[in-house]
């Protein structure tokens, strides 16, 4: 391997090696939260706190996460080609103000459905919602920044200073400091706002050369800019609000099938099961507890691949690119294949110990559910790749077209057992992406 593959690889390993670490530590915290909420709180108290986390995470991934990876691959694409200047921050700023304004004007005209419906009446419950996203719309800008100038160590110190001031409200209810909901609750609000502490060290820290020159910008546009004309390796237009907002826009597609892969199955189920719906639909959230689970960990190597890759694009080094995407997709088959065989020799024993409940885990499908997380995991790291290489709006009609497919089957009336349906579709639909983004991936070379 040549000198300067080693390098690339080693970086790409030492920032998902951190990463890996930080959101972990972070994973762990986060079930202590969960943990004492639920030691402290009454069954009622507690559904409302998992009510309200639930609401504020999906809402912030699909909300929030485009505009992280658009800074991850702007400020990775521009370091590699030697742009300086401070434009992209203000097109995805201004991106991101625009998606914090939507959702603060949608959630106060429908405070009423939010507040009463969801939350049970609860107005703190409601004004946690409406803070903690907001604040994440920083928080998101900031983690997009800290990946796009490779500054791992940082990105990790925010999410696990965010779990670490999220966790001291459960603390203090658990040892009798306060007690109630609405103190466990604040502190999903004041996480966010109290993780931007490493902010000022970003900041405050030495800028890569190429950020820190403004003054070169007009002779590096112009040079870029030549290189796209040209048809150079990556060489890419002028970056704009339009094409800040339509990559932005590509992407928050794809979080919204990327949901759907993730909550259609228990939310089908539980439209379509009558009386029996509730019980049958935890017991489907469980299942898919197995390829959830592990997109936790997997968010720090998609942190670290994009702007790694990126810069790749922008230098033009296809073969460690290739490498990179390549020894991800074989660390996800082993694991993937570790995760199945754990399931076909003790999967339901496991199962019943961690949840309880009546209702029996069927062998076979806890297997299909494992191979899906392979597939899937393999699909969000082809994702990447797609997205350092500027085909974002064709992986995002993959994705929809994926989910779309997977609801369809969901729907299909005739299958006696409701949760193997959902394996079955979760593995089958999982699989079509796979394939689709692999295709477009071997185009894209």
């Amino acid at each position: 391997m040549p000198e300067t593959d080693q390098v690339a690889q080693q970086g790409y390993g030492r920032g998902a090696a951190i990463l890996s670490v930080g959101i972990g530590v972070t994973g762990l915290i986060t079930y202590a939260y969960f943990s004492l909420a639920s030691h402290s709180l009454s069954e009622s108290d507690y559904g409302g706190i998992t009510l309200l986390w639930s609401a504020v995470f999906v809402t912030v991934s699909v909300l929030y996460r485009p505009v992280e990876q658009l800074l991850s691959r702007t400020i990775a694409d521009r370091h590699e080609r030697g742009l300086g200047g401070r434009s992209h921050l203000r097109v995805a700023a201004t991106i991101q103000l625009a998606l914090g304004t939507l959702f603060a004007v949608v959630a106060l005209a429908a405070r009423g459905p939010i507040q009463d419906d969801l939350f049970g009446g609860s107005e703190t419950l409601y004004w946690v919602l409406i803070v903690a996203v907001l604040a994440y719309a920083v928080s998101y800008f900031a983690r997009g920044f800290l990946a796009g100038s490779h500054r791992f160590g940082l990105y990790g110190g925010l999410v696990l200073m965010e779990a670490t001031s999220r966790v001291l409200f459960a603390v203090a209810v658990a040892v009798g400091i306060a007690s109630g909901q609405s103190v466990v609750a604040l502190g999903i609000a004041a996480a966010p706002i109290v993780s931007l502490a490493v902010v000022p060290w970003a900041l405050g820290s030495r800028l890569p050369e190429a950020v820190a020159a403004p003054h070169e910008d007009e002779a590096a546009e112009a040079r870029a800019l030549d290189d796209a004309s040209a048809g150079e390796p990556g060489g890419e237009p002028e970056f704009t609000l339009a094409n800040g907002t339509g990559f932005a826009v590509a992407v928050l597609a794809i979080m919204l099938a990327e949901q759907t892969f993730l909550n259609a199955g228990p939310l089908v189920v539980k439209a379509t099961e009558g009386s029996d719906g509730a019980a049958l639909a935890g017991f489907t959230f469980n299942v898919l507890l197995i390829a959830r689970a592990p997109l936790q960990l997997f968010q720090s190597v998609q942190t670290a691949i994009l702007p790694h890759l990126t810069r790749l694009t922008a230098s033009g080094e296809s073969d460690p690119f290739r490498r990179s995407v390549n020894v991800t997709l074989i660390a996800i088959a082993g694991f993937a294949a570790a995760v199945a065989l754990v399931m076909l020799a003790v999967g339901p024993a496991v199962m019943d110990l961690v949840f309880g409940g009546e209702l029996d885990y069927d062998r076979g499908g806890l297997v299909l559910i494992s191979l899906g997380m392979g597939l899937y995991l393999a699909a969000a790291t082809l994702n990447q790749a797609l997205l350092a290489r500027a085909h974002a709006r064709a992986a995002c009609i993959c994705w929809l077209a994926s989910a779309a497919a997977y609801v369809a089957f969901l729907l299909l009336p005739g299958f006696d057992d409701r949760v193997l349906q959902v394996e079955v579709g979760y593995a089958g639909a999982a699989a079509v992406l796979c394939a689709l983004l692999g295709m477009l991936y071997r185009r894209s070379h």
